[in-house]
């Protein structure tokens, strides 16, 4: 009947998926690779018809159904009464790139294969040799895809477990950190040196590998503040700083590892550094790669260095001479390059950023490269003019006032400011703002001067004054 036909067209593809998820010997071989994605594109379910003919290839990866040649795509269908789907559509499984055939090889390539395909590939597509659309995501999958079949270890969790695996996720079902890629430009430049292709910048976005004891960290960069002088920050100077940082622990030669022990193997994950779980989904169950939380991913277990408790460093004080540049400002930041944390296991050390704070200075102000203060002068040094004393970085310095100067106009000092930071030969200007000052009380003498100033002035129109 028509109902029964269509009732059998939605039950069937669903006891065929999970038939194939719930195939122990099945599923090992190649569903475990399938990166489940989290995008799933709707499509019409086939017809009671094309049921005999499910049978079919995923993504092209050979068969792995027990007693048939092949297998139909994955399909599922929806599971709530309350879908948004509509009845007759379901959705598709879709398979992450196989790395091997990014690079063009064989599943039973060795090295040397493996490694002159990535050669051919990473020249073909290198973004400085090839302009194409999509070029420098392809070139950075090379490097990818090169990175993991070139190491046993990673290699061995990927013919397992797929990319899913080396990134301890499956299609956005979370999970722990996973295996983390270099830099394929770092990659192709220890290929073919600095200059090989030219301007080859780095792009950053994959980090370094993080596994296995033996790889050198590079140290943390630490931070400490000094405040300067006015004049130390204007012209520069030499200080002694106390740094407390971690430097290399010579009790063990900075390895972590106690005098007279060897470390051995983590039993927990075999020295992989990783551990695979199971999590379950609506699809079936499917196993997850997470670090090691017995060795913390580096596949080995030691007994600790009783100085430094296993680090490989321990923290202590140094003194570091540091020279001040002529011209720094508050906010600014010095950076003191090797004198930071030293690295792990023989890596670079860090940086010390010193940041500058400034000491205000009772007199001068300061805007960048440029000087300001203020004078102060009588009502009748403005009118007359007068000469006055100026502070200034340099020390003090005779300043003329002409006669007739107004309330707040500035007189300029050239050359009398701050050195350009990096450029010391270039100086800025000292401005001097002038104050009039007014008195409030006057004597009976003054009084009188002023009177007869003012009747001048009524008889002249224009007076002695002319502002």
């Amino acid at each position: 009947p028509p109902i029964a036909k269509h009732r059998l067209a939605n039950i069937i593809p669903k006891l065929h998926f999970l038939l194939e998820l719930r195939s122990p010997s099945c599923f090992s071989q190649e569903v475990e690779r399938i990166s489940i994605k989290s995008t799933l594109t709707p499509v019409p379910l086939p017809s009671v018809n094309m049921l005999a003919n499910l049978r079919g290839r995923v993504d092209g990866r050979p068969s792995f159904a027990c007693n048939r040649s092949s297998v139909a795509p994955v399909r599922c269908c929806p599971t709530h009464r309350g879908s948004a789907r509509r009845r007759g559509q379901a959705v598709v499984v879709r398979a992450e790139a196989d790395y091997y055939d990014l690079l063009g090889v064989p599943r039973s390539a060795d090295k040397k294969t493996i490694k002159q395909a990535y050669r051919q590939k990473a020249r073909k597509y290198h973004p400085d040799v090839n302009k194409e659309p999509g070029a420098e995501d392809l070139f950075k999958k090379i490097g990818e895809a090169y990175e993991v079949l070139s190491d046993d270890t990673k290699k061995a969790i990927y013919d397992k477990y797929g990319e899913a695996g080396l990134k301890g996720s499956m299609g956005g079902m979370g999970g722990g950190p996973g295996v983390e890629f270099t830099n394929p430009f770092d990659l192709f430049e220890s290929f073919f040196g600095m200059g090989g292709m030219g301007g080859m910048g780095g792009m950053g976005g994959f980090g370094r590998g993080a596994s296995g004891r033996s790889r050198a960290q590079p140290g943390e960069d630490d931070r400490v503040d000094l405040q300067l002088d006015f004049l130390e920050a204007v012209f520069g100077c030499s200080r002694e700083l106390d740094v407390d940082r971690l430097t290399g622990c010579e009790e063990c030669d900075t390895t972590g590892v106690r005098k007279g022990t060897t470390p051995s193997t983590c039993p927990a994950c075999q020295g992989s550094g990783q551990v695979v779980q199971a999590v379950r989904t609506p699809l079936g169950t499917f196993q997850q790669v997470s670090l090691c939380s017995r060795c913390e991913g580096t596949g080995q277990i030691f007994t600790p260095c009783p100085k430094c408790q296993g680090d490989g460093r321990v923290r202590e004080t140094k003194r570091i001479s540091l020279k001040v540049p002529p011209g720094v400002d508050a906010g600014s930041r010095l950076r003191v390059r090797g004198e930071g944390n030293s690295g792990r296991r023989g890596g670079e050390p860090g940086d010390l950023y010193v940041n500058i704070t400034i000491k205000d200075h009772p007199e001068l102000r300061r805007d960048g490269i440029t000087i300001h203060s203020d004078v102060e002068i009588s009502y009748v040094d403005a009118i007359l003019g007068t000469q006055v004393k100026v502070t200034t970085v340099d020390g003090p310095v005779e300043l003329k006032i002409p006669a007739g100067t107004q309330p707040g106009t500035t007189l300029l000092m050239a050359r009398r400011g701050v050195p350009k930071l990096g450029a010391p030969s270039v100086r800025g200007d000292h401005m001097v703002h002038v104050r009039v000052r007014i008195p409030k009380t006057v004597t009976a003498e003054e009084r009188k001067l002023v009177e007869e100033l003012k009747d001048l002035q009524s008889k002249t129109k224009v007076g002695p004054f002319r502002f």
